[in-house]
C-alpha cells in the first residue's frame, strides 16, 4: 500500500473513531445505571482518544507521499 492510500485510510479511521465514540456513548453510556453507565462513558472516551493518533499518522504519511511525488 502506498503512502497516499495509507494516509487516506488513517483519515477515515480517525473519523470512524469519532463516530464510534459517539455511538458507544449513546448505546452503552447513555442508558443503564451506576457502574454500567460509567463503563460505557469511559469506553466511549477511550475510543474517541484514538482519533488524534490516526490524524497525526495520516498527516505524516501524507507528508511522505508529497516527498515521494517530488
Amino acid at each position: 500500500m502506498d503512502n497516499r492510500t495509507t494516509s487516506n485510510v488513517l483519515t477515515v479511521a480517525g473519523f470512524a473513531s469519532i463516530l464510534a465514540s459517539i455511538a458507544i456513548w449513546f448505546t452503552t453510556g447513555g442508558k443503564g445505571s451506576g457502574d454500567e453507565r460509567a463503563h460505557g462513558e469511559r469506553f466511549g472516551i477511550f475510543v474517541g482518544l484514538w482519533a488524534p493518533t490516526f490524524f497525526v499518522l495520516a498527516n505524516k504519511y501524507n507528508e511522505l507521499a508529497a516527498k515521494d511525488e517530488e
